[in-house]
């Protein structure tokens, strides 16, 4: 338990730091996929497969997106192989200049050290 409890606080970590992108290449298992509650507006499919599918989901969200704000809290550990996190962010979507409040919460499994797989859990509006 110790190990996932390290993994989540690291993940957790560098999502306040704002360094979610760069960490996939270490944080992620190759085939680790993603899976979104819905299609995301930039995207046309819900589940990315593969780290490069990942680092590439999270491109596109960044360059559509300015996040003014971002609280993540976590990890919450479900042992064996389970956390979640908690987030909540204010962003300005870059081409309408909208300004939205988004919460939701992600479940990641964990295998042999690597993130395996996140699930993203919306709140509805």
């Amino acid at each position: 338990m110790e190990e996932l409890i390290e993994i989540g606080r690291s993940f957790v970590q560098s999502m306040r730091e704002r360094r979610g992108l760069g960490s996939v290449d270490e944080m992620y298992a190759e085939n680790a996929q993603s899976i979104e509650a819905v299609v995301p507006p930039v995207r046309q499919f819900r589940v990315s497969k593969g780290r490069e599918a990942i680092k590439g989901k999270r491109e596109d969200w960044l360059a559509s997106h300015e996040i003014q704000e971002l609280d993540v809290d976590g990890p919450y550990v479900h042992p064996p192989n389970r956390f979640g996190v908690r987030f909540r962010a204010e962003v300005i979507q870059k081409a309408t200049g909208e300004r939205m409040t988004l919460s939701e919460i992600a479940v990641y499994s964990v295998a042999e050290g690597k993130i395996v797989l996140e699930e993203f859990f919306m709140l509805p509006k």
